[in-house]
């Protein structure tokens, strides 16, 4: 394995971090100027790396590599990649590690002369984070056949259309339906990326095979009390809102930590009138729930509904429940993470399995092909920030063990 491509993994990272449509931080959006200047870029190493490439109709940048049957229109594919954009004041690692630690992989073949019994395809796509148009996944969402054209309606805060933004990116709206991958010509999609928690780096421990993509319930609910002058309404007489939520708030906690692998958020929270002299006659909070069982994840759901009347009728108030969404956990193919895994341990000392509570494009692309990830260590947990780091030794060991994985998936039968 050659120490030069990590070197060179992370140089590139350095420099499309500061690829960003914002000056003095790292804000890189769908269908932006900034998108433009990384697709270009990522699409010059591509090529570099001996692939051909190519923009579809929602801006998704994918490099084609050819297999031993040389571009044969029956010819198995592996997809591998991950996304360009980013949050907004975000990291240089979540997203653009995986679309630059494929590229490095095929360059490797590439310069060895080395083709595989399938094809390449590396995908950097488009979008994941939902920053400008707040819907996630569409790049992915797009070549899974499951996106929604309604959302082309949607705009962003300039009042610019995703239509129109698509059209002035140079992508083709109309042709948005036609992008489906076939199923039937591919092997799988396979997603290297940070871990965005702590669990690896508490292991001491470079790598990890990700199990499942957690599914995710959305909800706004909103407690609604009475307001009252803060100086002469006795405590007992009181329908103050915003104890209710502080308290609803706790059992969220509470309950999360009684049950394994559920992981519960109470993100925000507005009172009102929002006076300091006044008890507060609603208080309006968000809930995110999140585990890689659906099961489990809507009974805490209902749980925790029970538990707000509860709390309501004690209070002698009212709660109302707004389902914002609700996203299906995502299981990785057994048969890729295995040989994924065992790539895994020719290099580190144990082999460790965790879900990902996050989303990726990976959940997408489910749809259509079975998926694996494999999750990199970094430092402190922290993602979605400009701390956001990995190491140049974790980095070469992805490199080594997707390189591994791309060799053992060719030798075996397909």
């Amino acid at each position: 394995m050659k120490k030069g491509l990590a070197q060179t993994v992370m140089a590139r990272l350095e420099v499309l971090g500061r690829i960003s449509d914002e000056p003095g931080r790292l804000t890189r959006t769908f269908c932006s100027p900034a998108m433009q200047r990384a697709n270009k870029l990522v699409s010059s190493w591509m090529s570099q790396a001996g692939m051909t490439t190519r923009k579809d109709a929602i801006g998704n940048l994918i490099g084609h590599y050819d297999g031993e049957r040389r571009g044969q229109k029956d010819d198995k594919e592996l997809l591998l990649g991950s996304h360009l954009d980013t949050v907004r004041n975000a990291g240089k690692f979540d997203g653009p590690l995986g679309v630059l630690t494929a590229i490095a992989c095929v360059q490797r073949l590439h310069e060895n002369q080395i083709r595989l019994p399938f094809a390449i395809e590396v995908i950097a796509f488009a979008d994941e984070e939902g920053v400008r148009f707040h819907k996630a996944y569409l790049g992915s969402t797009a070549l899974a056949g499951a996106f929604d054209a309604r959302d082309l309606k949607r705009r962003d805060a300039e009042g610019i259309t995703m239509e129109a933004a698509i059209r002035d990116f140079g992508g083709n709206p109309e042709a948005l339906a036609t992008l489906r991958l076939n199923p039937d010509l591919l092997l799988g999609y396979v997603e290297v990326h940070i871990e965005q928690g702590p669990l690896l780096e508490k292991k001491k421990l470079p790598l990890g095979v990700v199990t499942a993509i957690a599914g995710q319930t959305r909800m706004n609910l909103a407690f609604n009390g009475r307001a009252g002058h803060a100086g002469t309404t006795p405590m007992a007489l009181r329908q103050d809102a915003l104890c209710a939520a502080a308290q609803f708030i706790l059992e969220v906690e509470a309950l999360a930590k009684e049950r394994p692998g559920l992981v519960a958020t109470v993100g925000a929270i507005q009172a009102f009138p929002g006076i300091s002299n006044v008890i507060p006659a609603q208080a309006q909070l968000s809930l995110d729930l999140r585990h890689a069982l659906d099961d489990l994840r809507r009974a805490a759901g209902a749980e925790l509904r029970k538990r707000a009347r509860k709390i309501a009728l004690a209070r002698k108030l009212q709660v109302d429940w707004q389902a914002v969404s609700d996203t299906a956990a995502v299981q990785c193919d057994q048969r890729l993470s295995t040989v994924l895994g065992e790539a895994v341990k020719r290099r580190q000392q144990s082999l460790v399995w965790l879900p990902s509570g996050a989303g990726h494009d990976a959940a997408a692309m489910a749809a259509i092909a079975p998926v694996a990830m494999l999750f990199v260590r970094c430092k402190g947990g922290i993602s979605h920030h400009p701390e956001e780091s990995a190491s140049a030794g974790d980095i070469r060991m992805a490199i080594a063990v997707l390189g591994e994985f791309l060799q053992r998936l060719a030798s075996r039968a397909l």
